[in-house]
């Protein structure tokens, strides 16, 4: 681990400055295509003004000085450039009266444009200038001028109408780019594929397996990829090959993205990280090009490896979904997948990596041996993996004394990866919204009922009578929890609601591998503990027990046709591992068994209400105890229990304290209880 953490700590000042350049390459692309524009906007703007006269800018006189020059006869021409502007020149009479400083030329008139007049309708001008001269002996006439701007006009006449458009295909191009995923954000490159490469030289990766906690057995085998990428000659001197494809299976946040990103840490090879949805694409072909792009980049750096997150958006069995039809993009994909995975061709030193949550769905093709020639099943981790999950999350936390790993691992049965992540990271937002200096355990269990339960929502109305039967719900849950030898042992009850709940109970599952049929019998009557606790103590039921009934329906109807674990169905199973009978609009069953099927159910379900009834009747008086320290406190806990109810005689250090009960006191005792019910 030294090593690999020496290795770890090498590569980052390394390759550091390296990333950055890419970065400065293209600010400095985009610095130079403002500056582009910044020229052109200066020349379109010089331009506009290019071919004009200069004595455009001389003085602008209204329509009265023009009537008093002309009258005084003052003006020696008028020209009118393009119908807009009218130049005035004076003669020898107006530039002594008005530009005594100016002399006139040979034929004895302004060599300049002395001003200018601006025309609003030329019909007028005109006919002001022949009113104006009436009485003059010498008019002067109007002549028109044709002033052209040959640059202006061929700029904003050809050039512009084809830079603008240019610019504006080109943005757009960029745009859908963008918008569709196009390798390098062009049209262009649509095809290309997606993969970001981490490697020594590009991006490092800075996770390696000492920060991955609880999945000893996938790290096992995912390391002997490892150390065939660095140590090649250790394996083919014997023969033997590289798998060319290892699968990571397992539920949401248990950590098969985190697994790759070790294995991109350890090994000292290039890692092309891509999602099966950068695969899949609106454009016919687009889905399989990526696919051979990726692996012709691959072979270039081999070896090295692929990594392609949630598979099965690709990897999905090919003619389940009739409506697409044969030729269906995907398909395509996953045809192209499985040729550059084991087909014609070579793909030495190339290992895919793949995971999934739903492995049940994926195309057997890609499945076999020869694709992915391994399958890790990475399961919830198990009360030593939890507290080692906690340790890494831990790390950067400042904790309290009172802080026990081993007391948050087993607060957490069922937890995975991520969950114990956010458990960690919501005990540090409470103890800073605390202003305290340290996380406390209080503050981890706090998070942990956020996380299960909810947002508590102290201030919710809830009047008198509501609360009365929220506490007694509560408490005949876990009355019964309590008293039964198969219920999972209470941890905290409380009334206090939080998200869509108005109380909950907390329980502290035994981790079993398997499940007795007796074992789920006393689930389903704890869990039916709080409606019967409703009806013995105020003769009605409410409406409260909606979740509790919905989860004792679905596990009876498993024990029914799941589980085999009715006498009347028998040892028979309509369980479908393959997932296909998601797709059939018939059961596998007929209406005389789907019959009886709900007769069980029902008849199960029936069965232990009555026997929660039973148990919340004998001991009604402990119940309405635990009910009002409920209302009284809230919350209360595994504690209070014990010092009305006594202590559970089925914990494990009693079990194994008892000396085994030899066969013929076991059916002595079994015919007592026979004997003894109604």
């Amino acid at each position: 681990m030294p090593d690999n953490k020496e290795k770890g700590t090498e590569k980052t000042p390394n390759s550091n400055p390296k990333p950055s350049k890419p970065n400065k390459k293209r600010a400095g692309k985009r610095s130079l295509i403002y500056w582009i524009y910044a020229i052109l906007a200066i020349v379109l703007i010089g331009l506009n003004f290019t071919g004009r006269d200069k004595a455009i800018q001389q003085e602008e006189i209204n329509q009265g000085k023009l009537k008093e020059l002309l009258q005084k006869e003052e003006v020696a021409k008028i020209e009118l450039v393009n119908k807009e502007d009218a130049q005035i020149y004076l003669n020898e009479k107006g530039l002594a009266e008005n530009f005594p400083n100016v002399k006139p030329n040979s034929e004895g008139a302004s060599p300049s444009v002395n001003y200018t007049y601006k025309i609003g309708s030329l019909d007028r001008f005109e006919e002001m200038v022949e009113n104006a001269q009436q009485e003059v002996n010498n008019p002067v006439y109007i002549s028109n001028v044709e002033h052209n701007s040959w640059g202006r006009d061929i700029l904003l006449g050809w050039i512009l109408p084809f830079v603008l458009l240019a610019v504006f295909w080109i943005v757009l191009m960029r745009g859908m780019g963008r918008g569709m995923g196009g390798g390098g954000g062009q049209i262009f490159n649509i095809g290309k594929s997606k993969a970001q490469l981490y490697d020594k030289d590009n991006v490092p990766v800075n996770v390696t397996f000492k920060d991955v906690a609880g999945l000893e057995e996938a790290k096992v085998e995912i390391m002997e990829i490892v150390d065939f990428l660095k140590n090649p000659k250790k394996y083919t001197k014997l023969g033997g090959k590289i798998p060319k494809g290892v699968l990571l299976v397992g539920p949401p946040g248990t950590g098969k993205t985190l697994l790759a990103k070790s294995v991109a840490g350890e090994a000292n090879v290039p890692f092309f990280s891509i999602s099966g949805s950068d695969f899949v694409e609106m454009f016919v072909g687009v889905g399989a090009s990526r696919v051979r792009d990726l692996f012709s980049n691959a072979k270039q750096k081999s070896p090295c490896i692929i990594f392609i997150d949630e598979i099965d958006a690709i990897g999905r069995a090919r003619g389940k979904n009739p409506i697409n039809g044969g030729n269906d993009e995907r398909e395509s994909t996953l045809n192209q997948l499985l040729t550059e995975m084991d087909g014609f061709g070579t793909n030495s030193g190339v290992i895919v990596l793949a995971a999934t949550n739903r492995a049940d769905i994926l195309d057997k093709a890609l499945m076999r041996a020869g694709r992915f020639d391994r399958q890790i099943y990475i399961e919830l981790p198990d009360l030593v993996g939890r507290r080692e999950i906690f340790e890494v999350h831990m790390r950067g936390l400042k904790l309290g004394p009172d802080v026990d790993k081993e007391f948050l691992a087993k607060q957490t049965p069922g937890f995975s990866g991520a969950d114990i992540a956010n458990v960690c990271n919501e005990a540090a937002l409470m103890a800073a919204r605390r202003e305290k200096d340290q996380i406390e355990k209080q503050d981890f269990l706090d998070a942990i009922d956020r996380i299960i339960g909810g947002l508590e929502k102290k201030n919710k109305i809830i009047t008198a009578e509501e609360k009365k039967v929220i506490a007694f719900h509560e408490a005949g849950h876990a009355t019964t929890s309590w008293l039964l030898q198969y219920a999972h042992p209470l941890v905290k009850v409380t009334i206090v609601p939080r998200g869509k709940s108005l109380g909950a109970a907390w329980y502290l599952p035994e981790e079993r591998q398997i499940t007795t049929k007796e074992q789920m019998y006393h689930e389903m009557i704890a869990t039916l503990g709080g409606r019967a606790a409703e009806q013995v103590i105020f003769g009605q039921i409410s409406t409260g027990a909606l979740s509790d009934l919905e989860k004792v329906t679905k596990q009876a109807f498993a024990m029914v046709t799941y589980y085999g674990l009715d006498d009347e169905i028998g040892n028979l199973s309509y369980y479908d591992s393959t997932g296909q009978q998601d797709y059939s609009l018939t059961k596998p069953y007929s209406e005389k068994t789907a019959e009886v099927i709900d007769s069980e159910v029902s008849k199960l379900v029936e069965q232990a209400y009555r026997e929660a009834v039973k148990i919340l009747t004998e001991h009604r008086e402990g119940l309405t105890q635990l009910a009002n320290k409920l209302i009284e406190k809230e919350v209360i806990f595994g504690e209070d229990l014990e010092v009305i109810f006594g202590k559970r005689p089925w914990t494990k250090e009693d079990m194994e304290e008892k000396p085994l009960e030899d066969e013929t006191s076991k059916e002595t005792t079994a015919e007592t209880e026979v004997k003894a019910e109604p």
